[in-house]
């Protein structure tokens, strides 16, 4: 990880730690199928407009359009899906923590199913580390609120998506070595997930698209399409091509205290004392991760 992919997964933190936000806000207007496949449209049509506007190259061939569509599975309908089923029984902060899973989910996948991403201890002291952080932070912040409502289908459908991710950053990989641009990588990704669901949607809920919305779900659901999901899909693939699956899904230990940051900085919240010591934690465990403040020690001790 460079220091430029440190920076770029902290801004996709903060893309992606707005989407509970307007998850929420989205669901009190639609449907959860409606809210997944409005997402993935206007994410499609956003990144259709830089293609045609930058006029960059679409790839061509089954190959690639078929790993597109596994991609689409795993990366967006499967987990949108759960995700956003999973908050209407769950706390955000609780689904937060769950997802939060996903470096460990993806971790034991790429060691599996790679050559070059093995698990070492280091590695996963790193992941515990930051997991546990995530854990803290949100329950110093929230108490045992967080449980107050845990639906066990609820828990269920928030780890599943964590595993779906997991899938998703090691198949996701396979679009470099094909030679497919991050732009083209995410806009496909969306086309395909759009055109799979709206049409599902709109049979199962007509009235979501024919009726017309308030304004606050609408905005959520324009906020979601544009900033949790276009923009956001342009910095995953491309910190994925670089630095690899496990990397990648580091940025869900960076949600939740990017997503509370903004809450001090933008919303005058505070945080209590001990939430400081998850903070602390997550921070402790990227550093593990990275590795060079490791390597900084054992040469000086030298």
């Amino acid at each position: 990880m460079t220091p430029r992919n440190w920076a770029t997964l902290l801004a996709l933190s903060v893309l992606w730690g707005g989407s509970f936000l307007f998850n929420a806000l989205a669901l009190e207007g639609f449907s959860v199928l409606a809210v997944v496949a409005l997402r993935v449209a206007l994410a499609a049509l956003a990144l259709w407009g830089v293609i045609l506007f930058t006029g960059a190259a679409m790839p061509r061939g089954w190959p690639v359009w078929r790993a597109l569509a596994l991609m689409s599975l795993l990366n967006n309908i499967i987990p949108f899906t759960l995700i956003v089923y999973g908050q209407t029984m769950l706390a955000s902060g609780l689904a937060a923590i769950l997802n939060a899973t996903t470096p460990i989910f993806t971790a034991l996948i790429a060691h599996r199913l790679t050559g070059d991403e093995k698990l070492s201890p280091r590695k996963l002291a790193g992941i515990l580390l930051g997991f546990f952080g995530v854990v803290v932070l949100l329950m110093a912040r929230q108490g045992g609120a967080l449980l107050a409502e845990a639906a066990p289908l609820g828990i269920a459908a928030a780890l599943g998506a964590a595993l779906s991710y997991g899938f998703a950053g090691v198949h996701g990989r396979s679009f470099a070595r094909m030679g497919v641009t991050p732009l083209a990588t995410a806009t496909g990704q969306v086309t395909v997930s759009a055109l799979l669901l709206l049409p599902v949607a709109m049979l199962v809920r007509p009235e979501d698209f024919t009726t017309l919305p308030a304004l606050v779900p609408a905005l959520a659901v324009i906020g979601l399409g544009l900033l949790s999901t276009a923009v956001a899909y342009l910095l995953f693939f491309r910190i994925l091509a670089s630095a690899g699956a496990t990397n990648i899904s580091l940025v869900t230990l960076l949600v939740p205290p990017s997503a509370i940051l903004l809450g001090i900085v933008f919303l005058g919240e505070s945080l209590p004392a001990p939430a400081y010591a998850g903070l602390a934690l997550i921070a402790l465990g990227l550093a593990v991760l990275d590795g060079r403040l490791l390597r900084r020690k054992s040469r000086s001790s030298a």
